[in-house]
């Protein structure tokens, strides 16, 4: 216990004296202005899900609202982070040919040239500013900062370093999912509340310097609300000033806010709400409150600070210069992929069709950018088959509960809340074979909990890797070279072979925790005219469509979700690939079909499958229930997905450095897949670029590279345009959302990313820390998007390309505030393609559309 002297209760008399002394010169606070400009603050903090479903967000998603020069000069302002490259990428890339001169003078037209003062008006003045980089730098302080200002204390060691690593430490213990051995005190009074408590305690500010600290911190109201008005209000934040400072309050810790966000998210999303990023601020702002009022010598630095923030905020013109090259980077790429889609096109006038008018097989993929490359290798070793591209949760919104669980995960977007709770059974087990397999499963859950408990154990820990490491060996050198194990979803933990065999989802209704489970056969009707129609499946039918989830093999990475299917909440997408399959081959649904007129051949049959996106292999799910009719297309198809699963892993091999002569591609890419020393197993959707939503016929046989989410769509068959409307109030804002955060972990990791992976620590079974302390890091980890010598994912906004009339496209837009954000803000480009895929028109903003030159 440390002994207070009398040393420390003079300084902390003297600390409450200077506290009242500044009290006298508290600025007054409008309680609705405040509020206002809260709400603001913590609008402007995207969202960041927790490891067990960690999901693409854009990072900028509070700062749609402006466009991107504007945000650029916001966040240059507030947080010093770039929204661009370094001016030496474009410059080398302009020097390269990569972007040419008719390319920079286009996107200085657009910016309007000479318009904004300070930047450049002709295309020579463009290409000087182009040689000289101009980081920003941020304008914005906390008192924290600011007081490491006047006292010249170590960043590093200081007030700020200070405020974060405590408020790092509260988070981690009040969030904590369970990977902490001790529940934290307080945590259930909610944030604010459990930080008061602990801090009244904590000596850490004093010991470091900052006497009379807790006296202080005691002094401000124990409400966030209030706490939030009375810090603001001592700290003489004046109202022009405040919406910069709270923001930047909320930067400094962006990765605990984040992670509030999600949780005030969450709760929206459910019809309910959460203060905990409120709370989060008012702690945060009770820090600079008490620090300032123990610290006299830094008042003078704070003021100018306020100053600085109280200036009008004006476009930051060497932001716009930025903004102007990373358009005429994208410009470029944009001009060589609409050329190479207008003259695939074009070259198809007048071809006779060859495809067999009944397909042998119709597969129905993802429309993630790895799907791309496997669509394109399967077209290639089995020219009769017809691929599909659709959201890898096809449409169907559940929770889906593990067999022996009482919960589960929502496999949907997370733009969406699940309609259905559907539940595993072993198929052909009564309910009481059911029931005592299910108990057998939760008993050895149970006891690996207990086990993991054990050897976490501070008193056990030690003992247990003495006594039992070498037990471990086999395992480890098995990993350290690569050996492979096969890849099962989902988990099938705690059942014998048989059970495992027979375990899948059950349409059934039941009751589970007290709620519904099952799917009624009104609902299953209705969801298969929707699927059908959505997909744009409208015959002819196969008599074998498969419905491909994905998923991705990684072992010993925590960011492991972001590889899996982001339109399935960030989980493994074979659950509903087989619900989906499942109602699509249920007879009463197939009979209410065939009495509406949109009947399937009796010989049609959907089968569910999962691409494994690592070592692209592809298992099939629940061909036992097939026909003996069908056994030689199941034994062909097959064969036709291991070619070309073979092929895709020959054409990725490259980029993973496994291309070289003699190099036996596919067992070093199915080892990746279980090498727990692996930083980059796979790029996962490194490279995306373009969204296109038209008939695959329009890209068939291009070869986009692995950077194009690929989504079916004839809008001759969407009758009152409702799945056009879906197509770009969903897929495409969640495209963007993945495109958006591989920018910004590229061009600014520090600020938009997690750092090195080498260097995380998983804190609360939530999210990670780059080392033993510090903020908890958002986006992804540097190795996802660099090789170690370069950038593999070019940082470019999205390419979206519809087939659709432009005034129903207008008409959307016009109709949905967010949609219109995103494409007349410029945070990605929405491109037309005629109905032949020959003429392409570029969407300029305010419903204005431009035909562009192929």
């Amino acid at each position: 216990m440390t002994k207070t002297t009398t040393a420390d209760l003079s300084s902390g008399k003297a600390a409450l004296a200077r506290a009242e002394a500044v009290e006298a010169r508290e600025t007054p606070v409008s309680l609705a202005s405040l509020e206002a400009d809260v709400a603001t603050a913590c609008g402007r903090i995207a969202p960041l899900w927790p490891l067990k479903h960690f999901v693409a967000v854009n990072p900028y998603l509070g700062l749609t609202v402006q466009s991107f020069a504007e945000a650029a000069s916001t966040l240059a302002r507030v947080s010093g982070a770039r929204m661009t490259l370094p001016r030496s990428h474009y410059a080398a890339r302009h020097a390269a040919g990569a972007i040419a001169d008719a390319d920079l003078a286009e996107a200085l037209r657009a910016a309007g040239a000479g318009k904004v003062p300070g930047v450049p008006a002709d295309l020579a003045a463009l290409k000087a500013k182009m040689a000289q980089d101009v980081p920003p730098r941020a304008l914005a302080l906390t008192a924290a900062e600011a007081i490491d200002v006047a006292t010249g204390r170590d960043p590093a060691v200081g007030a700020a370093a200070l405020v974060v690593e405590e408020i790092s430490k509260t988070c981690a213990r009040v969030f904590d999912e369970g990977q902490a051995l001790w529940r934290a005190p307080y945590r259930e009074r909610g944030l604010h509340a459990a930080w008061r408590a602990q801090a009244a305690f904590d000596r850490t500010p004093e010991v470091l310097g900052f006497p009379g600290f807790r006296r202080a911190l005691a002094a401000l109201p124990e409400d966030a609300d209030g706490a939030i008005a009375a810090a603001v209000s001592a700290l003489g934040v004046p109202e022009a000033a405040r919406a910069d400072y709270l923001h930047r309050a909320l930067v400094t810790i962006n990765g605990w806010a984040s992670y509030a966000r999600y949780l005030v998210w969450n709760a929206e999303l459910h019809g309910g709400g959460d203060p905990v990023l409120k709370e989060l601020l008012a702690i945060r702002l009770s820090y600079d409150a008490a620090l300032l009022s123990v610290t006299p010598q830094a008042q003078a630095a704070w003021r100018d600070a306020l100053a600085r923030m109280s200036a009008p905020r004006t476009l930051d013109p060497e932001r716009v210069v930025d903004a102007i090259l990373q358009d005429a980077a994208e410009i470029a790429r944009r001009r060589g992929l609409v050329a190479r889609i207008v003259e695939a096109n074009r070259a198809r006038e007048g071809a006779s069709a060859t495809a067999a008018e009944r397909p042998s097989v119709q597969a129905a993929f993802c429309i993630d950018v790895r799907s791309e490359v496997f669509r394109r290798a399967l077209e290639t070793v089995a020219p009769d088959v017809q691929t599909i591209g659709f959201a890898g949760f096809f449409g169907l919104s559940i929770e889906y509960v593990p067999f022996g669980r009482r919960k589960g995960g929502a496999q949907c977007p997370v733009l969406l809340k699940p309609s259905f709770v559907v539940c595993e059974e072993v198929g052909g087990a009564g309910a009481g074979e059911n029931a005592e397999i299910a108990g057998r499963r939760r008993l050895r859950h149970e006891a690996a909990k207990a086990w993991k408990t054990f050897k976490q154990s501070a008193v056990s820990s030690f003992a247990y890797v003495e006594a039992a490491g070498l037990l471990f060996a086999g395992k480890l050198v098995g990993d350290t070279l690569g050996r492979t194990r096969p890849v099962t979803h989902p988990a099938v933990d705690g059942l014998d072979a048989d059970a495992a065999a027979r375990l899948g989802p059950t349409l059934a209704g039941s009751e589970i925790d007290g709620r519904l489970a099952g799917i009624p056969v009104e609902q299953r009707i209705a969801t298969a005219q929707v699927v059908l129609e959505a997909m744009s499946m409208t015959g002819p039918f196969a008599r074998l469509i498969v419905l491909a989830g994905h998923g991705s093999s990684t072992v010993n990475n925590p960011h492991a979700s972001g590889l899996d299917c982001g339109a399935c909440g960030g989980h493994t997408g074979e659950a509903n690939a087989r619900v989906t399959a499942a109602i699509l081959n249920d007879p009463a649904v197939r009979a209410a079909l065939k009495e509406a007129g949109r009947g399937l051949p009796d010989d049609t049959w959907f089968v569910p499958a999962l691409h494994d996106t690592t070592t692209d292999e592809v298992r099939l799910y629940d061909t036992g229930i097939l026909p003996a009719s069908h056994t030689g297309d199941v034994a062909r198809l097959e064969a036709q997905l291991a070619q070309a699963g073979a092929l895709t892993r020959l054409e990725r091999a490259a980029l993973l450095a496994l291309d070289a002569p003699g190099a036996d591609v596919d067992r070093q890419v199915l080892a990746r897949s279980k090498d727990w020393s692996q930083v980059r197993p796979e790029w996962g959707l490194a490279g995306c670029a373009a969204f296109v939503a038209a008939p695959r016929a329009r890209t068939r046989g291009v070869d986009l590279g692995g950077r194009a989410f690929l989504h079916d769509y004839d809008w001759r068959a969407d009758e009152g345009f409702g799945i056009l409307e879906l197509i770009m109030t969903a897929p495409m804002v969640v495209a963007s959302w993945i495109s958006l955060q591989y920018y910004g972990s590229s061009v600014d990791n520090r600020a938009f990313g997690s750092g090195n992976k080498v260097l995380h620590n998983v804190v609360g079974g939530l999210g990670v820390l780059e080392g033993n302390g510090g903020d908890l890091k958002v986006g992804l980890p540097l190795q996802s998007v660099h090789d170690g010598a370069r950038l593999v994912h070019e940082p470019l906004r999205l390419d979206v390309f519809i087939e659709a009339p432009i005034e129903e496209m207008n008409r959307i837009i016009a109709k949905h505030e967010g949609v219109r954000r995103l494409v007349d803000n410029g945070w990605l480009r929405l491109l037309q393609l005629d109905d032949e895929g020959r003429t392409v028109r570029r969407y300029v903003g305010g419903l204005a559309w431009e035909t562009l030159d192929a």
